[in-house]
């Protein structure tokens, strides 16, 4: 049971520190707010999600990013496997994005 992210500015060809991250989870119809997090110095945000909240079903990761255009990018993904790790990169630059599911 796990998930992470690792948000690369693609631009600076650097890690991207300090993007607030939320996760939701939807929920009987709603999407509710699971965790909050910041990335850290690599860039990178790792066991911020209980093992109690990790269920199967749809989440939305939702990447603060603050630029220019994409002021925050949302990523929709379906959990099937509560024992997987989930890894979902955010390769960021000012006018454009590209995420993936990483291992």
């Amino acid at each position: 049971m796990s998930l992470s992210t690792h948000v690369l500015d693609t631009a600076r060809g650097a890690p991207a520190a300090g993007v607030p991250i939320s996760l939701t989870a939807e929920r009987d119809g709603q999407w509710t707010g699971v965790a909050e997090g910041v990335t850290d110095a690599d860039g990178r945000l790792r066991d911020w999600v209980s093992e109690v909240d990790w269920t199967p079903g749809r989440y939305r990761l939702a990447f603060h990013t603050g630029g220019p255009f994409f002021g925050d990018v949302t990523v929709e993904f379906t959990v099937t496997d509560t024992g997987r790790h989930y890894h979902v990169p955010l390769l960021l630059s000012p006018y454009g994005y590209t995420t993936y599911l990483g291992s």
